[in-house]
């Protein structure tokens, strides 16, 4: 599955582009900075409460290919402008972690 089908989602607001043609390879849900760092998969999508700028910290070390923010967090621009320059994909949705997880899967990604 690509980017791109996440960043159709309905559900979300997109904050930065990222490479839509990037592949991505699963989903992942975690609010702790610690395990996220040793389980976050490559070129997965993260979604979290965690909208800080270690997150985006992390994402970079994981090589994490999108962070979705659940439950209306938001990041800072200054964080945002980080995202894009590392190519990290930042989108924001309302929903419980769990439910947008389940978005992302139910579009094609397990």
């Amino acid at each position: 599955m690509k980017l791109q089908a996440v960043l159709d989602l309905p559900v979300c607001k997109v904050l930065v582009k990222g490479d839509p043609k990037r592949e991505l390879s699963k989903v992942f849900c975690c609010d702790l900075l610690s395990i996220a760092m040793g389980r976050a998969p490559e070129n997965g999508v993260w979604v979290t409460v965690m909208g800080n700028k270690n997150t985006l910290a992390v994402a970079a070390l994981t090589d994490i290919a999108c962070i979705i923010l659940a439950e209306g967090v938001a990041l800072d621009e200054g964080t945002l402008r980080q995202a894009e320059n590392e190519g990290i994909a930042i989108l924001a949705t309302e929903l419980p972690v769990f439910d947008m997880a389940l978005e992302v899967y139910k579009a094609g990604l397990s």
